[in-house]
């Protein structure tokens, strides 16, 4: 059998049989998504869970003065979603873009209940992929009510060492909360240490 990078992530908690592989192939969509290409755009409801399988995704907020802000990244290996908005329905407040040219793995709400139903252990392996990014969420804002620049851009570069190198500075100091330039110095500090 061909590897498949989402059967492989799933087995990566709990081994699938030929009968629950095949069932998760026929319910999640492959996509191959072009840098800059939005999958999620605000005011729209967020319909999928997606898993990057190559590439890197970013999901961010617009301010009132029009400022993007970046909530999350997710490179090979990782989930994104608005989470919120995939639950209840309800339209997004973020947008999810591709930062490279991506191929995704996306399932959509009936599909993922249709599997939850059909292979229980499913439902276990994603209850532990949402307990591990709420787990994330927390300790990010935690780290943004109590941490310096300098703390935060070191837990960066523990949560996403393979993004390190491949994002601009811009986008990194955006998902800091700080300026690229103030990002430089960051670096610069501690490089020097």
């Amino acid at each position: 059998m061909n590897s498949h990078p989402l059967i492989d992530h799933f087995e990566t908690f709990l081994p699938l049989s030929d009968t629950e592989r095949q069932l998760i192939e026929s319910r999640v969509a492959r996509r191959v998504v072009k840098r800059k290409e939005e999958i999620l755009k605000e005011g729209y409801v967020c319909r999928h869970y997606t898993f990057v399988a190559e590439g890197c995704l970013k999901m961010y907020v617009v301010d009132a003065r029009g400022i993007k802000h970046n909530i999350q990244f997710a490179a090979e290996g990782d989930w994104i979603a608005d989470i919120g908005g995939f639950h209840s329905g309800k339209p997004s407040q973020a947008f999810i873009e591709a930062m490279e040219p991506s191929i995704i793995y996306a399932i959509e709400k009936e599909d993922l209940y249709h599997l939850y139903r059909s292979i229980p252990k499913l439902d276990r392996i994603f209850k532990v992929i949402i307990e591990n990014k709420f787990v994330e969420l927390q300790n990010r804002v935690l780290q943004n009510i109590s941490s310096t620049a300098h703390e935060r851009y070191q837990s960066f570069v523990e949560q996403y060492p393979k993004l390190v190198q491949r994002l601009p500075n811009a986008q990194i100091a955006s998902y800091l909360g700080i300026t690229p330039e103030f990002l430089s110095k960051v670096r610069k500090d501690l490089s020097r240490n």
